[in-house]
């Protein structure tokens, strides 16, 4: 672990691991002891994604995996690589109907890219080593390695490591380069530029890409920030229904689309409420995902930052127009500002002024974490990131209970950087105990509960398809009860005239290496784009006469309740 630089390994120590755990605490690499597993898995998938270092997930057999599966499937989905440590049995014995005993690497296996079964004590550093390198390499996952628990009570002279080549993808080849040039450069064409988290190793070269195609920039969810946002033709985070009009005007104009590092999901696309403008080049670094949704004109195989900078020089620089594209993309921002703070001041916490507020208070190096719910598409659509690693969300898996746990992997693989969860009020039931492990690692996050004692995605989804509410409202709860009880300091936001003072307040706390927590009164009564896209585009593919008796149903009971 420490030659693989790996800092965090996340778990719960059990009686088939305490070996480890006792080498462990003579190493440099730290143990955190957690409240539940699932909440390990999240840490080390945030400790990616904010630092871009490898996780570990330390986990006793049995119990330890089932509990922490939902991170981990979220890591695969979201290609997050992670070292999912798994402790196993004894298999020195030959007793059946042990402690804890499953077929753990068949449980594991539909969520990772690879498993590996530790036989043999002189194999385990050879094994931890090659797990780390499939983890790390070409689209990234997670990866588990069960080590038997009699191979960590003895001791082991290990094998030799003769470390791989790297993985190396291969070049772009020239034919697909000069093609989607030609694509790119055709008379007329006018571009749209759409790039995932997969594109974030091409940097800075995707400014210079949009600069000289002159081309609106969208990002799917996961690529939120790889694109600066500031930036005068970033576009929108999705470009079809579930995003605001300006921005479907904007890439309806397109007359081709050149897709980098994405897989055209179904959360990142609005349920596949997108449409995107062909021809299609599509250039991923997995082979089975350029065309699988959409079709492609052109499907490429490539490393995303490979295959821009070998790009770039077949282009040719587009003429810039008489600004209209920039206006049109500037208006349209503002417009959707006007209208999200129409209502400030009100009488509970606006959600653009809020995090709009967050912003400006703590600065372009803050990094978010979310839920999956309501408030992870408010910071989307609300929130402007230069860079990548500052949004981190559970998109496509979207499990909810990520927000917290994942702020307190993030705050310890990035400690200069000030985290904020934002963390939905049904979400936080799930894993808001983890504020423990924060208050006793020290570990100064700020958690702030968005208040609305319902689970508002699946509230809103319901009230707007079908006029009335089911198992979505909560049963209300004493926040700062609970956050007192594992003694965190606990702060009340009721209305937009107090975030100023609020803010301050957490600034401070966090200043002073203590974590928090706001309990928020947030208003979401005005749905997202992404809300109200979702449910046309749903609603729009139904056949007539379903679509028919959805309306009918829906303004009956609006009507007679």
């Amino acid at each position: 672990l420490t030659d693989e630089g790996i800092r965090f390994a996340f778990g719960i120590p059990g009686t088939h691991n305490i070996e480890l755990y006792d080498a462990l605490a003579a190493s440099p690499v730290r143990p955190v002891l957690v409240t539940d597993e699932q909440s390990a898995s999240f840490m080390a998938d945030a400790v990616w994604r904010a630092s871009g270092e490898l996780g570990c997930v330390n986990l006793v057999p049995g119990a330890g995996l089932t509990h922490a599966l939902s991170g981990i499937a979220e890591a695969f989905m979201d290609t997050i690589p992670l070292l999912v440590l798994g402790c196993g049995i004894r298999r020195d014995t030959g007793k059946a109907y042990q402690l804890h005993d499953v077929d753990q690497l068949a449980i594991a296996r539909p969520v990772t890219k690879a498993t590996f079964l530790v036989e043999r004590g002189e194999d385990l550093y050879a094994t931890i080593r090659r797990a780390c390198a499939v983890a790390r390499a070409g689209a990234p996952g997670p990866v588990m390695v069960e080590v038997p628990v009699n191979l960590y009570l003895f001791r082991h002279e290990v094998t030799a490591w003769d470390a791989p080549p790297p993985v190396v993808t291969p070049d772009p080849e020239p034919a697909d380069l000069e093609r989607a040039a030609a694509l790119m450069n055709a008379t007329g064409a006018r571009p749209l530029l759409y790039f995932g988290l997969g594109a974030a190793g091409a940097g800075a070269e995707l400014v210079r890409l949009a600069e000289t195609l002159h081309a609106p920039v969208a990002t799917t969810f996961q690529g939120k920030g790889v694109f600066p946002e500031t930036h005068p033709l970033f576009l929108w985070n999705g470009f079809g229904r579930s995003a605001p009009p300006f921005a479907q005007d904007v890439a309806g104009r397109c007359t081709a689309t050149l897709a980098i590092g994405c897989r055209f999901g179904e959360v990142g696309t609005g349920s596949y409420g997108c449409t995107p403008p062909q021809p299609l080049v599509h250039v991923d670094i997995e082979p089975s995902v350029p065309g699988r949704n959409y079709p492609a004109a052109l499907a490429v195989t490539a490393d995303a930052g490979e295959f821009v900078r070998a790009l770039l020089p077949r282009l040719t620089p587009r003429a810039h127009d008489d600004g209209s594209l920039e206006r049109d993309i500037r208006e349209g921002h503002q417009g959707a500002w006007r209208d999200w703070l129409a209502a400030v001041p009100g009488p509970k916490v606006t959600p653009a002024h809020l995090l709009r507020s967050l912003q400006e208070t703590f600065g372009p190096e803050t990094i978010f974490t979310t839920d999956s719910g309501n408030g992870t598409f408010l910071a989307m659509e609300c929130l402007r990131l230069e860079s990548p690693g500052r949004f981190l969300a559970p998109v496509d898996y979207s499990c909810m209970g990520y927000a917290v746990p994942a702020a307190i992997g993030a705050k310890l693989a990035r400690p200069g950087a000030p985290v904020i969860a934002l963390a939905g009020d049904g979400a936080f039931l799930m894993t808001g105990l983890e504020l423990l492990t924060a208050a006793s690692q020290r570990v100064a996050v700020a958690v702030f509960v968005l208040r609305d004692r319902e689970l508002a995605q699946i509230a809103q989804f319901q009230q707007t398809a079908l006029s009335r509410k089911t198992a979505s409202e909560l049963p209300d709860y004493d926040v700062a009860a609970i956050v007192r009880g594992v003694g965190v300091e606990c702060l009340t936001l009721e209305r937009d005239s107090a975030v100023g003072d609020v803010l301050q307040r957490v600034r401070d706390t966090i200043a002073a290496g203590r974590p928090v927590v706001v309990d928020t009164s947030i208003d979401y009564s005005r749905k997202t784009f992404f809300t109200a896209g979702v449910v046309r585009t749903n609603l729009g593919r139904l056949p007539w006469p379903d679509r028919l008796r959805f309306i009918a149903r829906a303004v009956s009971r609006k009507i007679f309740g």
